[in-house]
């Protein structure tokens, strides 16, 4: 079993898919085999996005998501969780990302989020990033491909 929160950053209207969110991120955990993980999902916008870049990346410009890594461990009555971290999506890239990819913005959310728990728990793709019309070489991207073919029937946004 694992766990989800999902929020949305001050002043961001909540899409009408909001619900959708969880889950989908505890099917995507199901797939990955992740048992006792916590995670969480804060939909933004770029402003705020691009304020946690230059923050914690030292670039000034705003990105499509970002994972920050915890790895904190507790124990409730429900059992022992491992708090993997949060991920943060840019409402406002994800319709930019799906044009560029012409991809629809269910596709690219969900890749978005995969991209996001794969980098919680420790993977990495260096230099190499998805691009339209190339196979992804890293294992982490290949790992993500793998996984959205397995969910590509899944719908956050319908």
């Amino acid at each position: 079993m694992n766990r989800v929160f999902v929020a949305m950053h001050d002043g961001v209207e909540e899409p009408e898919w909001f619900n959708n969110v969880e889950p989908f991120v505890l099917k995507a955990l199901k797939e990955f085999k992740f048992d006792g993980e916590e995670v969480s999902v804060l939909l933004c916008d770029d402003t705020y996005m691009q304020e946690l870049n230059k923050a914690y990346r030292q670039i000034d410009s705003t990105t499509d998501v970002l994972s920050f890594e915890n790895d904190e461990e507790y124990e409730d009555e429900e059992g022992k969780w491992k708090c993997v971290g949060d991920i943060v999506i840019s409402l406002d890239t994800l319709p930019v990302n799906a044009e560029y990819f012409n991809e629809s913005r269910n596709d690219e959310l969900k890749r978005l989020i995969v991209h996001g728990l794969l980098h919680l728990n420790g993977m990495d793709h260096g230099e190499e990033h998805i691009e339209k019309g190339i196979a992804p070489v890293c294992e982490m991207l290949v790992l993500q491909e793998k996984v959205l073919e397995k969910l590509k029937d899944e719908k956050i946004i319908k």
